[in-house]
């Protein structure tokens, strides 16, 4: 059954950004409607292995984190917000203690 707004998605996506969720949502309901058989449980099965195939494309699960980014904004093994959020902490820190 396709999904009519992002809300619908399964408790596995939640942790998604909300592009990502959208991306979901969207490749789940086209690979739904192009894959057309009488078995619904195979059906929604292969749409959602489509989905998150769309999802991993674009996006990489963190391992430290356990958060998804766009893939490319790592660096190293941080995603790019928080080697920046980082930076400015330890600029913050620095100043508190001279």
């Amino acid at each position: 059954m396709p999904y009519e707004n992002i809300s619908e998605l399964p408790k596995s996506v939640r942790n998604l950004p909300s592009r990502a969720k959208a991306l979901y949502m969207k490749a789940f309901n086209s690979f739904w409607e192009e894959y057309d058989v009488a078995d619904d449980a195979e059906r929604e099965k292969a749409s959602h292995e489509a989905a998150w195939s769309a999802v991993k494309e674009q996006y990489e699960k963190d391992d430290e984190t356990g958060e998804w980014v766009k893939t490319g904004e790592m660096i190293g093994k941080r995603p790019r917000h928080a080697m920046r959020h980082r930076k400015s902490g330890a600029a913050s820190q620095d100043k508190a203690h001279a």
